[in-house]
């Protein structure tokens, strides 16, 4: 067993976000390979029944919640926490990606759709989750950052600010909770390799980019006992 847990005796529980994306299958079923119990979050509970029709009426949970909004994930908490008593793992995959206009261009609804999505929603989640972690003094929380988040680049400022304070809230969390037990990262790829990239880039060459599996394969490190000693990092990842 890769993953962490509070009893040898149990499976590890670990909570998903954005589980029906195509890096969310990848991560799910690396999670089913290592025999965890899932708690999978998505837009709704149609859409998760959908991707995941081998898991209805399962021992696993579906469940629609808006990552965005604190009280639909203090909700989605709440079940999870009440059927699994405790969580072991949460990996945080949900979260958006634009071109934009330049800075000077930008308009609001822009800045506060990447803000909402790949920032805020990390917090909502936080909030929902980490109190049950630092209450047993144990658990990992993982989120999906990207390499470009060191700098700026044209036409990607709202999307690349996003992932910037994603990193730096991954980075203030992990000096948070470290004291309590409970490690926080993050992955950070460069381009992934999915239907959706594939569609928006025709001339680029996913040979380059990194596949949904080892990216699956590095969240699923992050969160066993190896990675016990690893606090507010960003894994790079490049093909």
């Amino acid at each position: 067993m890769a993953l962490d847990s509070s009893s040898s005796l149990l499976p590890p529980h670990v909570v998903i976000t954005g589980a029906a994306g195509a890096l969310g299958r990848a991560v799910v079923q690396r999670f089913l390979d290592d025999g965890a119990r899932l708690a999978l979050i998505g837009h709704s509970d149609a859409q998760l029944a959908e991707a995941f029709t081998g898991l209805a009426n399962s021992h696993h949970l579906l469940i629609g919640a808006d990552v965005r909004s604190a009280s639909s994930m203090q909700a989605a908490a709440q079940q999870v926490l009440q059927v699994f008593k405790h969580v072991d793992t949460v990996v945080h995959l949900a979260g958006g990606f634009e071109m934009g206009a330049a800075v000077h261009e930008l308009d609001r609804a822009a800045w506060d759709r990447m803000m909402d999505l790949n920032a805020w929603s990390f917090v909502a989640v936080q909030q929902a989750f980490a109190p049950s972690m630092v209450d047993r003094k144990t658990g990992s929380v993982i989120a999906v950052t990207a390499k470009v988040a060191t700098r700026g680049m044209a036409a990607m400022s709202a999307y690349i600010a996003s992932k910037s304070a994603l990193q730096r809230l991954v980075e203030a969390a992990a000096a948070e909770l470290s004291p309590h037990g409970v490690c926080v990262n993050s992955i950070a790829p460069s381009v992934l390799d999915t239907p959706a990239n594939r569609q928006a880039m025709p001339d680029a060459k996913p040979s380059e980019w990194v596949s949904t599996g080892v990216a699956a394969q590095t969240i699923a490190f992050l969160a066993s006992p190896a990675a016990r000693a690893l606090h507010g990092q960003h894994l790079a990842l490049d093909a």
